[in-house]
């Protein structure tokens, strides 16, 4: 997973329709003959996952950090690593925009365009300058992923949208895997040097580039291109709904009323206890979990220096994390907690487990238990992430769970420029890698005491509202219902997360 608005297949898409009624209530669009909305779908899978194909990226650091390049550690640690923060935070907002008002693909090409600048600048940079500036456009692409975790649901009818976005996520999480596995073996078999790998993935993203131009642009997006009102018997949306609201006849500026108001509804909304808690949860842990990742290869090549290309194993780790964390995300799928109880203490062991993984990171001066660290780190990263996602969007609106979620993700950027600012640039404490690494694992420390005590206060309220019935019960043993009457059961239930 990376820093973004994340894809809305948990949010509610409107009532359930019964099966013998679907067809009679489908929408035109709907109704159309499927093989031109399942072409679009491959293609655009087939697109996500040949646009992840960069095999020299897992080998960017040693690239820079080595004979090629010969850039100081503290040259790519202090002054060009944390470029990325900033360029990602400043682009986040615009291009979020910029994606549903221009329909998808311009921004879609602007990420290709931004991928075969960073390679460009990779081949043929020579001085720090040019080394920003290739940061610069990193967090443009990545900022532009968006446009892509977005494009599935202008293709396909709300009740296709969880299909689908699983679909395209796991084309991205199989471009990544065959990507690093390919970087990988090309190092470790091939003996291919850095540079030539770094050719390879300008080739693969040119190629992307023109997939990119044979992306159909859809006619209508999320908030600014929608069509006017419900139609076809279809379900109006939260746009739709506070369109009306503001004064239905009243066409100019509406969308701009509309979206104000749904700001202060998600703001309204953070009241929710189990929102509020996954919310900040994202914010916090998402930060330090992309600081972590930003250096954690500067760590690997001061632990490990190798002189022998072959004996730099960073696709296979990453390789890895992409399939634990994968499994990870599928097997939370399948748990049943009552997150209302039970929510605190998952976070906080979980933090607790990688503030340990990092510790163990730094400390150690074997490279495989270092490798290891990093792929359980993910992992446990990787099991929270669905169950936030259900938690937070699966009582909301698309139009709401987008906008959620990009505030999540801007709240998380700002703090982890923050830590940038003070951690590792060069204006701040300009920290190595062992110093920074030991402040990530204070702060997850700091994030697992918060949480594990906020779940001792969850329980001991808890505690507090059983007593009273349990007190009551063994006054009168004889009225024991002979089971949990059903809204009881209802709200004991509310917050499990079900396959």
């Amino acid at each position: 997973m990376v820093p973004g608005i994340m894809p809305l297949s948990c949010c509610r898409a409107g009532g359930a329709v019964p099966k013998k009624d679907e067809d009679a209530k489908k929408p035109a669009s709907e109704a159309a003959p499927d093989r031109h909305w399942k072409l679009q779908v491959f293609y655009l899978c087939f697109y996500g996952f040949m646009t992840q194909i960069r095999p020299g990226e897992s080998f960017i650091t040693p690239y820079l950090l080595g004979p090629d390049k010969n850039f100081t550690q503290a040259e790519v640690t202090n002054v060009i690593t944390p470029v990325l923060s900033y360029s990602y935070m400043a682009v986040l907002i615009p291009i979020f925009l910029l994606t549903d008002y221009l329909r998808y693909k311009p921004v879609l090409v602007l990420q290709s365009l931004s991928h075969i600048s960073i390679w460009l600048l990779l081949v043929f940079g020579t001085s720090v300058l040019t080394m920003q500036l290739m940061e610069f456009f990193y967090g443009i692409a990545m900022a532009a992923r968006i446009a892509y975790s977005s494009y599935i649901f202008s293709l396909v009818a709300p009740s296709r949208y969880q299909r689908m976005a699983s679909y395209s996520r796991s084309a991205v999480l199989l471009g990544v895997f065959t990507s690093s596995v390919l970087g990988q073996l090309c190092i470790t078999l091939g003996d291919v040097p850095f540079l030539t790998l770094n050719y390879v993935s300008l080739g693969f993203v040119s190629f992307g580039l023109i997939l990119t131009l044979f992306l159909k642009r859809p006619r209508r997006s999320l908030f600014f291109n929608r069509p006017d009102g419900a139609v076809d018997g279809a379900a109006p949306s939260e746009m739709d709904k506070m369109a009306v609201g503001d004064g239905g006849g009243r066409t100019k500026g509406w969308r701009d009323m509309a979206l104000c108001r749904m700001l202060w509804e998600v703001g309204a909304l953070a009241k929710q206890p189990q929102l509020r808690l996954w919310s900040l949860w994202w914010v916090f842990n998402s930060a330090g979990y992309y600081l972590m990742l930003y250096y954690v290869q500067i760590l690997w090549n001061e632990i490990y220096p190798a002189m022998d290309n072959r004996r730099v194993y960073n696709g296979g780790v990453d390789a890895a994390s992409t399939l634990l964390g994968a499994v990870a995300s599928f097997a939370a799928g399948y748990l049943k907690v009552r997150w209302t109880l039970w929510s605190e203490l998952v976070i906080g062991m979980v933090t607790a487990f990688q503030a340990g993984l990092l510790l163990l990171m730094n400390t150690t001066s074997n490279i495989w238990l270092c490798y290891a660290a990093y792929v359980l780190f993910r992992g446990s990263y990787q099991f929270l992430v669905p169950i936030a996602i259900f938690q937070i969007a699966t009582s909301l609106s698309k139009e709401l769970c987008a906008l959620i979620f990009g505030v999540n993700a801007f709240f998380a950027t700002v703090l982890k420029t923050i830590i940038t600012i003070i951690v590792a640039d060069k204006r701040g404490l300009g920290l190595p890698v062992h110093p920074q690494f030991y402040v990530y694992f204070g702060y997850f420390t700091l994030l697992a005491v918060a949480y594990l005590l906020a779940a001792v206060g969850v329980g001991l309220r808890h505690s507090r509202h059983e007593q009273p019935g349990e007190m009551a019960l063994a006054k009168e043993p004889c009225q024991v219902p002979a089971e949990v009457p059903p809204a009881q059961e209802q709200r004991l239930d509310a917050g499990a997360v079900r396959a």
